[in-house]
């Protein structure tokens, strides 16, 4: 499994059209016959501020290469960069123990 941190500051536009641009693009990935069931994506936003991060799993490098192809993909990348002001960072995450229970 592959794990993901993004995180930035939103910096430009309405929040609630970027969460409306967040559930689109969470929908295609949950209707992408490819990638449903194989890409697991969280968006959480700081309580009362500016900052946000989300959290991506890829079961294998086969399901994050096709999510890499896609054009919805790179729509919302670019949308991210955008609303962010270019402050998006991507952290690759290592695993390393976890309840049984998963929310």
């Amino acid at each position: 499994m592959n794990h993901f941190l993004i995180k930035y500051t939103f910096a430009n536009g309405s929040e609630e059209e970027w969460h409306r641009e967040i559930d689109r693009f969470i929908a295609a990935l949950d209707n992408d016959a490819a990638l449903s069931g194989k890409v697991a994506y969280r968006s959480l936003k700081h309580k009362g501020g500016p900052d946000y991060y989300h959290l991506a799993a890829a079961v294998d490098e086969d399901a994050a290469r096709v999510l890499g192809e896609r054009d919805f993909f790179s729509r919302y990348t670019e949308r991210s960069d955008a609303v962010s002001g270019g402050t998006v960072t991507v952290l690759p995450l290592e695993l390393i123990a976890e309840t049984t229970f998963r929310a």
